[in-house]
């Protein structure tokens, strides 16, 4: 009979030896996943990048929204509840804040970057009261949109009860970011006249921006124009092809500036302005006869505009340098 030696292994160190097995393929399995992902990291994060570039548009109920490289900068809204279609917020490409203001306390009738206007045939197409006169869009849709640029159109009809419509207006919108640091707005639009129509002298006219209080003249903006004129006492009924007004926030200035295109009828128009932060380059205050501005049915008015989003102040931005571009273009 042989004998042998039986060597018993407790189970306990049976057990330690299995959970350290399972614990080394849990870890190899971690490290493994944990691989992967910063692979698909950094497969997938470029293209995100790429994605977040250039301007984008999305239509979402009664407003166009618009992003470039990824941050938002301003919304077409277009509401059946409000007076006229208008841009709010209109963001700064630096801090990313809105350079105008709406509802503002001091003429809450301004609604940040728009275009409307008083006294058209009675009816009153800037000031609240819808019953009193609206600009209604019959939608606005995205035209043209890829990476350079976004275009916008809209129809809109002036409105108001138990009076006919006197008249219809057509509007293509173009953005661009032309280079950093600056966000263009073209805003071109032609007014069809539906009925005869008689204009009383009216400084509640046409194409008009509110600015943020913060960077208003009163306080502590700069309002100019392109013949160096300054704030409210230098500029209020001057006629000049451009006005910028721009402030001091943080350590860094933005600002926004209108300017008008050669082509526009009475170019350049005489500017309405006020240091509290409005301005709007209007005929229609200063008529021929210091009445009225009167216009046949089936006539047509086109009239052309470019906004400028900047940061920087008027030189650093630019502006005069801008408008020889603005004014040479088709």
């Amino acid at each position: 009979m042989t004998s042998g030696f039986y060597m018993v292994i407790p189970r306990s160190l049976i057990t330690s030896r299995i959970d350290f097995i399972n614990c080394f393929n849990v870890i190899r399995i971690m490290k493994a996943r944990i691989i992967l992902t910063s692979l698909i990291i950094m497969i997938l994060f470029p293209l995100m990048a790429v994605s977040q570039k250039g301007i984008k548009a999305a239509a979402i109920g009664n407003r166009i929204d618009i992003t470039i490289n990824g941050r938002f900068f301003t919304s077409y809204l277009f509401p059946e509840n409000e007076k006229y279609p208008f841009f709010f917020p209109v963001n700064g490409p630096k801090t990313g804040s809105s350079v105008t203001s709406m509802r503002n306390g001091e003429y809450p009738h301004h609604s940040s970057l728009f275009f409307g206007c008083d006294r058209v045939n009675g009816g009153n197409y800037w000031q609240e009261g819808l019953e009193r006169g609206r600009i209604v869009s019959s939608g606005a849709r995205i035209s043209e949109q890829d990476s350079l640029h976004v275009i916008i159109l809209d129809e809109c009809t002036w409105k108001r009860p138990d009076a006919p419509a006197p008249i219809r207006d057509f509007r293509k919108i173009t953005i661009k970011a032309p280079r950093e640091g600056l966000y263009q707005i073209d805003f071109d639009i032609r007014l069809e006249m539906l009925e005869d129509v008689i204009i009383e002298k009216t400084n509640h006219s046409l194409f008009s921006v509110r600015m943020d209080p913060d960077l208003s003249v009163k306080f502590g903006g700069t309002m100019v124009n392109a013949e160096g004129g300054s704030g409210e006492k230098e500029t209020f009924g001057k006629s000049s092809p451009w006005m910028d007004c721009t402030g001091k926030r943080g350590d860094t200035f933005e600002g926004l500036a209108i300017l008008q295109h050669p082509q526009n009828p009475d170019y350049p128009a005489p500017w309405f302005t006020r240091d509290y932060g409005f301005f709007s380059p209007t005929m229609l205050y200063w008529p021929s006869d210091d009445k009225a501005t009167r216009l046949n049915k089936g006539d047509s008015v086109t009239l052309r505009y470019r906004v400028l989003i900047h940061e920087g102040n008027t030189q650093t931005a630019n502006i005069a340098g801008e408008f020889e571009k603005y004014k040479n273009s088709k």
